[in-house]
């Protein structure tokens, strides 16, 4: 025969597209060799990589036939990016030559190709191998290195391959491949190396973060320098839950597609501290393809940004959109996409540019024009978006030279979490939040029981503060976490008090 169709897939943005990578074969004419379908310089390039692999692997180079080929990559309208067809490229050749025979059918092939026939690991397989699930592929073929991240979706015959030699092998018959088994995410949780209990004293800072780990709240820490905001910032981490199951899978799938991905899967929540000079491009993503920047890169996790206000202006105020709803939107000429940003952001920062003002110890020296830039710098509506403010002062000297450790250790910390989350989950149960931060006005009146003395106090704060309706819900949504702390199925006046107790005062922006 003179034309095949084989399939294969490309991640675009987040999401999957299935590729059909189709082969005609004129024979007789002179030789040309052509792919179309909005092919990219990698795609193209795909060509040379194709032939000498082939020829590489004991078949004929195609260069080396007078036939014309065209290689057809569908749906023409839609661009082709990278080198992950190059191992369906072959093989729709060699089957449209009738150098081999195989089913296409249900099949998918993911690889780049090497001059020599060896098969490169590609970006994106996690996503591809659920989606090709989810259509009614029966085998997936991937490079070895990719085969374990694949192996995570059952339901599915995952095929590590080496070689385009030991795929054609397989697909003939002559020699058969195992299938991989299923790949088991881990059960231990990674802890970090920093701990609470290295932590010198900031025992309110401890209590706020616990607090901020068991509802998914959002958190600033404000004090001079060198008082342990990022040291209790890397502690915060070890204190998170696992991931459950579907959580992982889109943290890894989003990893994989960005290219990030250090393990086979990522069952701890996803930590990023970006530098405060990180561009707005990689913070918040984008580019003339839109790629996910780090607020997606944490999706499920802590986007940890030291020194908050050094970040440029247009940064911090584009954390508004993704800290509501969860959700980031990059437009460009292209469209828009559309990125999951489900973080808990802690910020932490100097009170002004000199890092004294208002705390114990050293004198500011900052003028005043110094101290309004610094402080322009966050708006009230981000303000507002953060639940829980948190002074970090100064340890005195006594304090640093005790021995040993002090405080709960994280261990403890972690334990309150998960019950708090246990809690959480039952009180969700069968809805698409699992946490009381994500609780939006609708949740809040179905889940959150008040006192009347605690909606009393409450109302009297939010007069007499001026909270605006955003920051008197989130100070529900804190309370709620802080009664589930203590098991109590009521919000009652002493945790509304600690929920205002919260609220940024000595920091006035």
């Amino acid at each position: 025969m003179s034309f095949s169709k084989v399939y294969s897939a490309q991640t675009s943005l987040l999401n999957v597209t299935p590729i059909s990578v189709e082969t005609d074969i004129t024979r007789g004419s002179l030789f040309a060799f052509a792919i179309v379908g909005l092919p990219d310089k990698a795609v193209e390039e795909a060509r040379d990589r194709v032939s000498a692999a082939i020829k590489n692997s004991g078949f004929k180079s195609p260069k080396n036939n007078n036939h014309k080929i065209v290689i057809s990559l569908a749906p023409a309208s839609l661009e082709k990016a990278g080198a992950s067809f190059d191992l369906a490229i072959a093989l729709s050749y060699l089957l449209a030559n009738d150098e081999i025979e195989f089913d296409p059918e249900k099949k998918i092939f993911l690889g780049e190709l090497s001059l020599d026939g060896k098969v490169r690991p590609v970006r994106g397989i996690l996503p591809i191998a659920r989606f090709a699930k989810e259509k009614g592929f029966k085998e997936i073929f991937v490079p070895v290195e990719n085969a374990r991240e694949a192996a995570l979706i059952e339901g599915i015959l995952v095929y590590a391959i080496s070689s385009l030699k030991q795929v054609i092998e397989h697909l003939t018959e002559e020699e058969a491949l195992d299938a991989e088994e299923l790949t088991k995410l881990d059960e231990e949780l990674v802890i970090t190396p920093t701990d609470f209990a290295d932590v010198r004293g900031q025992e309110r800072a401890k209590r706020g973060l616990l607090i901020a780990a068991a509802g998914g709240h959002n958190v600033a820490m404000y004090g001079p320098p060198g008082t342990g905001k990022t040291m209790l910032a890397k502690a915060f981490a070890g204190i998170l839950p696992k991931l459950n199951f579907e959580e992982a899978l889109e943290a890894t799938g989003i990893h994989s597609v960005a290219g990030t991905l250090q393990e086979t899967f990522i069952t701890n929540p996803p930590f990023r501290a970006p530098h405060h000079t990180a561009s707005y491009v990689s913070l918040i993503g984008g580019g003339a393809t839109p790629r996910p920047g780090e607020i997606t890169l944490a999706h499920h996790g802590v986007l940890f940004m030291d020194e908050f206000p050094e970040f440029e202006r247009r940064v911090i105020e584009s954390l508004r959109q993704p800290l509501e709803d969860k959700v980031i939107s990059v437009a460009r000429a292209k469209g828009t996409a559309h990125f999951p940003a489900n973080v808990l952001l802690i910020a932490a920062m100097n009170p002004c540019p000199c890092g004294n003002y208002g705390f114990r110890g050293k004198q500011c020296i900052c003028t005043p024009s110094a101290l309004q830039r610094y402080r322009r710098k966050m708006s009230g509506p981000i303000i507002d978006r953060i639940d829980i403010w948190l002074e970090v002062d100064r340890i005195l000297p006594h304090e640093l030279g005790s021995e040993g450790r002090t405080g709960e250790e994280s261990e403890i910390f972690r334990k309150k979490v998960s019950r708090a989350r246990e809690i959480q989950l039952e009180r969700f149960s069968g809805k698409k939040i699992t946490k009381n931060g994500e609780m939006g006005a609708k949740e809040l009146v179905l889940h959150v029981k008040l006192e009347k003395e605690a909606e009393k106090m409450l109302n009297m704060a939010a007069e007499r503060l001026g909270f605006s309706p955003r920051v008197y819900h989130r100070m529900i949504k804190v309370a709620r976490t802080i009664a589930d702390l203590e098991g109590s199925d009521i919000v009652k006046g002493p945790h509304i008090l600690e929920a205002v107790e919260y609220r940024p005062k000595k920091f006035d922006i």
